[in-house]
């Protein structure tokens, strides 16, 4: 067996490991809490007082303008001059979250401005109030055409998360620098990092398609009862 093969077979588990231990972990929980940040702070854009919706501006303007690097390298390392001491996963999960908190209110203060003045109009005119109608009639159809975008989104924080190695998370792309570091072999080791980035990447996407496709039967049946 070729050298570089046998290389890449032994150091697989360690990799796949560290992915199903920190990466997918760090990836979903990030995803989670940085949609509901983002849900939270498209409504405060769209609905909430001026002083509220600077605030939110201000957040997603300071996210959206400097690197993801930057922003996790000020929470873990920077943090602490101030007497702020977090460990590296918990410090990388409010790095990631802030920063999908803010891309992904971007989309859903789009899609939700998306929807016609005429579905608010026909919610409240068989009796609903606004928490109602919002739930009911509004973020149903929002959602539907925020899936392309978020899963975008979700796709791009599962390789984002390879950053989390600067500031020492054990997540997949630290491990297989550890693998380098006692191999010294980087060439075979980042590349068979790459592919499985590339295969998680490519099944997420697969999965993105056959959702936008069933959601698209789905809404195409509801149009034709309408």
């Amino acid at each position: 067996m070729p050298h570089w093969l046998q290389l890449m077979l032994d150091s697989l588990g360690p990799l796949l490991w560290a992915a199903l231990v920190f990466t997918a972990p760090l990836t979903l929980l990030s995803f989670v809490l940085g949609l509901t940040l983002g849900l939270v702070v498209a409504l405060i854009r769209l609905f909430a007082a001026w002083p509220f919706t600077a605030i939110v501006r201000f957040y997603v303007w300071i996210i959206r303008g400097t690197p993801l690097l930057v922003q996790l390298f000020l929470i873990f390392y920077g943090l602490p001059s101030v007497g702020i001491v977090l460990d590296a996963f918990p410090a990388a999960l409010i790095g990631f979250t802030l920063n999908v908190g803010a891309y992904s209110s971007e989309i859903i203060r789009a899609v939700i401005a998306s929807v016609p003045k005429g579905q608010w109009e026909a919610a409240y005119s068989i009796g609903m109030n606004w928490p109602q109608a919002m739930r009911r009639t509004i973020l149903p159809q929002a959602a539907r055409v925020a899936v392309p975008p978020l899963s975008n989104t979700f796709i791009s924080l599962v390789k984002d998360t390879s950053l989390a190695a600067a500031i020492t998370v054990p997540e997949m792309f630290q491990a297989a620098q550890r693998i380098v570091a006692t191999t010294y072999e980087p060439l075979i080791l980042y590349i068979e990092a790459a592919l499985i980035y590339l295969a998680l990447s490519s099944i997420l996407s697969t999965l993105q398609v056959r959702l936008e496709e069933r959601l698209n039967r789905y809404g195409g049946f509801l149009e034709a009862r309408s």
